[in-house]
């Protein structure tokens, strides 16, 4: 185990550096998008791809951090996984959004993070189409470009605890059938008690959407570390609470991530309507 602290210094050109890989990669996957992709295969189950460029995504990830930080390790969703020497290790999700990539269509994002010594300290979030880029340091808060993030009160509701029943809440579902059908019952239950549902298909971007007040909570069971880590700590820095919600009888856990005061209101709900009841297998 290193010495964090060692590292807190360079928390801000680890920032700088993920921002740069990340827009990188997302130049890479826009001058991908209008050609056609020759090879596309499944992961878990027919419907869940991946592309060729999910994977030149992660080699240039890969390859940029390797020059710039060799000791440093990484995590990546489509394969890469090398040790870290300085404990730092970088958690890379190359293409979120794998489908709408696909299809041609937005959002889809690259998001890095770098964990030192197990915890989150730098997020990056970048969305190509909308030339967008999210990013955190731990204790330092979130931007989005140069702006400062900052959840603000719900539009009418100053000074009021926000209220799911007002509120706009975006989720996202498994690629497994079982998983799926679970999900489809308890999100029916959840629509009746809220403003709106939205699903936009990259956990990544909807994390960082709380931040930016674009959706009011986030909800989502079954995803991985790659998918949370740079966006949750977004979410986090700029004021939103992201937690886990255990899943019940070794179910999965939900991912959430809410403005400030919906959290208790929002878990109730997510209990009551089974969001913690999606199976693991």
């Amino acid at each position: 185990m290193c010495n964090p602290e060692l590292f807190t210094h360079d928390l801000f050109s680890m920032r700088d550096l993920a921002i740069t890989v990340a827009e990188d990669a997302g130049a890479l996957l826009l001058d991908g998008l209008g050609r056609a992709r020759a090879t596309v295969e499944t992961k878990t189950s027919p419907t869940d791809v991946v592309t060729e460029m999910d994977r030149a995504s992660e080699r240039l990830i890969a390859e940029r951090i390797a020059i710039a930080r060799p000791q440093d390790g990484l995590l990546g969703e489509e394969g890469a996984n090398t040790k870290s020497a300085s404990g730092v290790t970088w958690i890379v999700d190359p293409l979120d959004g794998t489908v709408n990539y696909l299809y041609g269509m937005a959002p889809f994002a690259v998001s890095l993070a770098a964990e030192v010594d197990g915890e989150v300290k730098v997020g990056v979030v970048h969305d190509p189409v909308h030339g967008e880029t999210f990013s955190a340091i731990k204790g330092h808060g979130a931007w989005l470009g140069g702006q400062l993030l900052v959840i603000r009160p719900l539009s009418g509701q100053t000074g009021e605890a926000p209220r799911l029943a007002t509120s706009l809440v975006a989720t996202g579902f498994s690629y497994s059938l079982p998983r799926r059908n679970a999900q489809a019952t308890a999100v029916a239950k959840l629509l009746g008690e809220v403003r709106d549902i939205r699903r936009c298909g990259a956990a990544a971007i909807d994390l960082c959407w709380v931040a930016a007040g674009r959706v009011d909570a986030y909800y989502e069971s079954g995803i991985q570390k790659w998918d949370v880590a740079g966006g949750g700590l977004v979410a986090s820095e700029a004021g939103g609470s992201v937690f886990e919600l255990p899943g019940r009888d070794g179910c999965l856990p939900v991912v959430v991530a809410a403005r400030p005061g919906l959290e208790a209101e929002l878990r109730e709900l997510l209990i009551r309507s089974g969001a913690d009841a999606i199976p693991a297998g």
